[in-house]
């Protein structure tokens, strides 16, 4: 039995602690209008305060600077602990988190991250970052170098087709999906090919998360409402990726491009971030395709060729979280979702021939094996910067019959905006920006405005419509001779030059496999894992950067990404990665390794040799790989493929049906190097065959307290779809940062997990509690909603609170005292906020009759220069700890040899803004001097 944890927050003890004060927290929280003044005494970091009362506590920050609205979800963490996702206010500074949502947690070493990079703190800040030369990014012997450039590929999918094109656009009525309150636009822009014959190929384009709104003539006015408000417009962030339709449409191919701002501006409500809601819009959209193909007279005027476009042979392209709703969309046609939590209603009319995924999130974990994908990585990206798409390839392996191609394309230069033109400042109709963060006076050798292997718009832009270009003519039109662009092999396409453009790949005709998560025992190295414990993780704190292989998600650790690592102080001694189960390399030109290395290193040396199970060994040959160009602000540790012939173990006799160890050998000098994994490679592509899966869901169950008994509820999880398979589940532990792994086999009409959550009912005022379940495929399964639980609803009200005197008449160098009190204790901290005023008539205290390090602690101002105490904007918060019914508000004085007439401060009880609450009476204590 698992008892609910808490959400709430026991911060009262610590800020108590830091106070001075057992049982009571005074620190000055200013007002969301006013940068932060907090004092180190606070409890609270600079920018952060606690505000609203009852159940409505929040935790907010306000960023000095505006936070653009992205796709990287903005996350509030006390240390390693994730809090949840706050919502963005209008003004783009204020973010705001329910305390329902941030669990029994001390708020302590409070950061606010997207995709693992501090926005609350300055860029440089990690161990890497203090290591920076003056003149920005790197120590003075690791300046970065663009990598060689690849041989050309024999063909050249960015050059234009034979076609000229046509562009239309429709605008339908829009469509309501479960979960959000407003309905969603159905609208597109179309570009096709003029003349051509017979059906034609769909591709289509799901834009992701940016500003939804803005007001013409304004430099920086832009919001994420939905509906857009009177005075502004709507941006056209669907109409950025004209260029690549372009393309697409003058080779034979139907483009649409659909936008989702409906999405945008509510998708911060959703569990799942949107993925199920854009998921939902884009099989909306290919049903009309779908009716207007069979149905000629239905499709709307002025969308050239609607009625050409084969939907047996459909493109699906998604940047950011649209990467995310486009993979969704293709497991959904293939593994249907709970018809409660879907937005589509109708049969599937077409069939996904592949995704590309552009600078994609995956908050969900969740790709899909039976479907081929290309992700495009940007090694520049400052928005997605964990570059946590690359978990599209990893998140593959083993889970299915391996037949899809699974690619990630590395684009170095390249950020997260410009791949969208209606996000490029010059080219767009509405404000936009440069995602990567830019210091002017600590420019990053890689990625600021003038490095050599930045790239601008038109170059990224361009190297972006060419490997959308390269997938589709690979995934839907079968074409062999461009996937050495996407598999490792290391070709270019000159039509993405200058662009350096570097690719790995799992899937299609690869074999075996070596695979540190899959069953390996590691001698010589050490086998790592995505976690904070030093012992065990892959990249520790000197790390410069971060790697994508080992992405942020929900929780601080996950078992499921691992690496093998290697560190090494003399060449020769090998690491030898053994499989507890024979690898079967039968058929396999070669053996294809991924193998990451530090940015900015060059020639590290691999020898590598396989062994068979009756002992025969063959050294394979060398292999030499080079790190990215990287910096502190770039996730750089990215695998690079390497391959070696598999000739010499033939030779040598070896029983590549039955190959139990790799051994990889160091032939430079001092180094390190990780180890991903190791595959028979053999040229061409398998058909595609989609296994018929399981699938897993796990919903949300919220229930009432009650006033008294226990009741005891399970939290949903769902399997559909057809067969077995592994997955694996994280119970998050109540009041706590681990979670519990269980992998354990699931199969359809099954549950394969019981969590049982009790609930007692009281008549106690509390937060709302929370269990929580998370789910990733494992082997022979697809998992749809990745998270859910049991969340149960507070129903009693908050305490009355009211305020008495103790002593509110003191000579000078005593202490005024006022008692709050509750009409009835509560079970978790009640917090009240008062704020010193003005006095309405006579003398009012100074800032030098109060003591002045109370006056420090509660408004972070000196005593000096002498002013009136209300206007050392000074605002007390005071906590009342669960169980109690009343705390004092003191305001300690100090005597003086002047004589004075009596003086006088006011205060009165506030709301989060600093305004006083209606009703409240304003309160006065005076001070006399003494006799």
């Amino acid at each position: 039995m698992i008892r609910a944890r808490r959400i709430g927050v026991t911060a009262v003890a610590a800020l108590a602690a830091l106070a001075g004060t057992p049982g009571l927290a005074q620190a000055q929280q200013p007002s969301e209008t006013s940068a932060s003044t907090a004092s180190a005494d606070s409890g609270l970091p600079p920018g952060w305060q606690v505000s609203g009362t009852g159940a409505a506590r929040t935790l907010v920050w306000r960023s000095p600077t505006p936070v653009p609205m992205g796709d990287a979800r903005v996350e509030f963490h006390a240390g390693d602990r994730l809090l949840g996702a706050p919502q963005a206010g209008k003004d783009g500074h204020t973010f705001r988190l329910s305390l329902a949502d941030a669990g029994d947690v001390p708020l302590n070493d409070l950061q606010v991250r997207a995709s693992g990079r501090r926005l609350d703190a300055p860029a440089d800040n990690s161990a890497a970052g203090e290591r920076r030369s003056a003149k920005g990014g790197l120590p003075p012997a690791s300046t970065p170098q663009a990598p060689a450039q690849a041989p050309a590929n024999s063909v050249d999918p960015g050059k234009p087709g034979s076609y000229r094109t046509a562009t239309g656009e429709y605008d339908l009525d829009p469509v309501r999906l479960p979960g959000y309150a407003e309905p969603v636009e159905m609208q597109a822009v179309v570009v096709a090919p003029k003349g051509a014959t017979g059906k034609r190929p769909l591709a289509l384009f799901l834009h992701g998360r940016h500003s939804t709104c803005y007001k013409p003539g304004a430099e920086d006015d832009v919001t994420g409402e939905w509906p857009c408000p009177a005075g502004t417009k709507e941006i056209p962030s669907y109409k950025g990726y004209l260029k690549d339709q372009q393309l697409l449409a003058s080779q034979g191919y139907v483009t649409v491009s659909i936008s989702a701002n409906g999405i945008n501006g509510q998708d911060y409500l959703a569990e799942d971030a949107g993925a199920q809601g854009r998921s939902s819009l884009v099989r909306n959209h290919l049903a009309k395709w779908a009716a207007w193909s069979a149905r000629p007279n239905t499709a709307p005027a002025g969308v050239p060729d609607a009625t050409k476009a084969d939907l047996s042979r459909v493109l699906l392209v998604g940047h950011s979280r649209g990467g995310e709703g486009v993979n969704r969309a293709a497991m959904d046609s293939l593994y249907p979702p709970p018809a409660d939590q879907d937005g589509y209603r109708g049969p599937v009319r077409w069939k996904i021939r592949g995704t590309v995924l552009v600078g994609p999130t995956i908050f969900g974990q969740n790709p899909v094996a039976d479907v081929p994908s290309a992700t495009i990585l940007p090694g520049c990206d400052g928005d997605v910067s964990d570059l946590e798409g690359e978990t599209y390839l990893d998140g593959t392996r083993g889970i299915s019959n391996g037949s899809a191609l699974h690619s990630a394309v590395y684009v170095v230069g390249a950020n997260h905006n410009f791949f969208n033109s209606e996000w490029t400042p010059g080219q767009s109709e509405a404000p936009a920006w440069d995602d990567f963060y830019d210091d002017p006076e600590q420019p990053d050798q890689v990625c600021s405005k003038g490095a050599a292997t930045r790239l601008t718009a038109d170059q990224q832009h361009q190297a972006g419509a060419t490997y959308i270009a390269a997938a589709a003519r690979l995934f839907v039109a079968g074409d062999d001779r461009v996937r050495p662009l996407l598999d490792g092999t290391g070709r270019r396409a000159p039509s993405a030059d200058p662009a350096r453009v570097l690719t790995h790949a799992v899937g299609a005709r690869r074999s075996g496999g070596f695979v540190p998560d899959g069953g390996v025992t590691v001698t010589g190295g050490r086998v790592c894992w995505a976690d904070p414990d030093p012992d065990r993780s892959c990249l520790g704190a000197d790390a410069l950067g971060r790697s994508p292989h080992f992405g942020w998600w929900d929780l601080e650790k996950d078992s499921g990404k691992s690496a093998v690592a290697m560190q090494w102080s003399a060449p020769g001694t090998p690491t030898r990665i053994t499989s507890t189960a024979p690898v079967s390399l039968s058929g396999a030109k070669t053996l294809a390794l991924r193998v990451f290395v530090p940015p900015n290193t060059t020639g590290t040396a691999l020898d590598v040799s396989v062994t068979d199970s009756a002992g025969r060994r063959a050294a394979l040959g060398r292999v030499q790989v080079d790190g990215l160009p990287g910096s502190d602000l770039t996730a750089s540790y990215w695998a690079r493929e390497l391959r070696v012939p598999l000739t010499a173990a033939t030779r040598a006799g070896l029983d590549l049906r039955h190959i139990k160890s790799l051994d990889l050998t160091p032939r430079s000098g001092s180094g390190k190097a990780w180890f991903m994994d190791a595959w028979g490679w053999s040229p061409g592509l398998p058909a595609v065959r989609a296994a018929t899966l399981p699938r897993v869901d796990i919903g949300r169950l919220t229930v009432k307290e009650g006033d008294s008994g226990t009741a005891t509820y399970h939290i949903p999880v769902k399997v559909s779809g057809h067969g077995s398979g592994t997955v694996r589940f994280y119970v998050v532990a109540p009041d706590s940062v681990e979670a519990e792994e269980k992998v354990l086999p699931v199969r359809a009409g099954r549950t394969p997990i019981d969590v049982p959550v009790e609930v007692k009912g009281d008549t106690r005022f509390g937060y709302d509690e929370a269990q929580d379940l998370l789910v990733k495929a494992v082997r022979g399964a697809v998992v749809g909603s990745y998270r859910g639980g049991v969340t149960t609803e507070n129903d009693d009200p908050a305490p009355k609170v009211t305020i008495a005197p103790v002593a509110d008449r003191v000579t000078e160098g005593e202490s005024l005292t006022w008692r709050i009190s509750l009409s009835e204790s509560a079970d978790v901290p009640i917090w009240s906020m008062l704020r010193i005023l003005p006095v309405a008539a006579g003398p009012e205290l100074s800032t030098k009759d109060v003591d002045p390090q109370w006056l420090l602690d509660n408004s972070g101002e000196e005593a000096d220069p002498e002013r009136a105490l209300s206007e050392a904007d000074v605002w007390v918060w005071l906590g009342i700890e669960p169980g109690e019914t009343s705390v004092e508000f003191t305001v300690p004085t100090v005597k003086d040899q002047v004589a004075e007439p009596a003086e006088a401060m006011s205060f009165v009880l506030t709301d989060d803004y600093a305004d006083p609450l209606p009703g409240r009476p304003v309160l006065t204590g005076t001070v006399v001097d003494a006799p």
